[in-house]
């Protein structure tokens, strides 16, 4: 697994990097980070798709934390973030770009320790979707690949992260069950199902995935889909 640090503070990025060699010599992790002092730096070798990781200070000169994330997700929806910063409030915004956690600043040891192996324990887990047929052949569907459901005209379209679809006949609810059996689903309309990690913004009317895709929200379901959502960005993080 290859990581990113971005920090303007050389004392930080040093503490943080000497962690990581420590991590990698007790745990015997294949781990290789490559550390930056600047945002646009960061950006600029992420789009080359190398890293697993990226641990990102959010106030930094210039290109924040924050936007860079934003920028990031523009091209790269894969990538674990995980910001650190001085100030819990944060928090809460951190998860408008899905990131995967949050470290206080100065970043201690045990909270990296503990981060880390929750990232390698996720790395770990079987790949979980189901297969479908289309016109084709069969096509293998990750879940957490799969940005959203669509059906138009008794055709089901399964929207990929990475913009592509899989086109198949079929109704919606022939996968709701599966889906929605899943707490990363939720049912936003009678032609849509939506991964929330996959959502940008939350209105009372539509939703925009993290591709830009705006998608409506029907009215008898908004209440279900805002509270879905929100146990989705705090309660599965233990944020109060």
């Amino acid at each position: 697994m290859r990581i990113a640090i971005c920090d303007d503070d050389s004392l930080e990025l040093a503490r943080i990097s000497s962690y990581i060699d420590a991590y990698r010599r007790e745990s015997n992790a294949s781990l290789a980070y490559s550390s930056f002092q600047s945002a646009a730096e960061l950006i600029s070798h992420v789009k080359s798709g190398a890293f697993s990781l990226i641990l990102l200070d959010i106030m930094m000169p210039g290109i924040n934390g924050m936007e860079a994330a934003q920028e990031i997700r523009t091209f790269d929806t894969g990538v674990k973030i995980i910001f650190l910063t001085s100030s819990p409030e944060y928090a809460v915004e951190s998860y408008t770009v899905r990131a995967y956690d949050y470290i206080l600043k100065p970043v201690s040891k045990d909270k990296l320790f503990s981060v880390l192996d929750a990232v390698i324990a996720d790395e770990r887990i079987p790949l979980e979707g189901f297969t479908v047929k289309t016109q084709k052949g069969m096509v293998r569907i990750l879940f957490s690949k799969l940005a959203y459901v669509e059906i138009i005209n008794k055709k089901l379209y399964f929207h990929m992260a990475d913009g592509n679809f899989q086109e198949v006949n079929s109704s919606l609810a022939a996968f709701e069950e599966k889906l929605l059996a899943r707490p990363e689903f939720v049912k936003i309309h009678r032609s849509y199902i939506v991964n929330m990690y996959y959502i940008s913004m939350l209105g009372s009317k539509e939703l925009v995935i993290s591709n830009g895709k705006t998608l409506p929200i029907s009215r008898a379901l908004y209440g279900n889909v805002k509270e879905a959502y929100m146990k989705h960005l705090f309660l599965e993080k233990g944020v109060e």
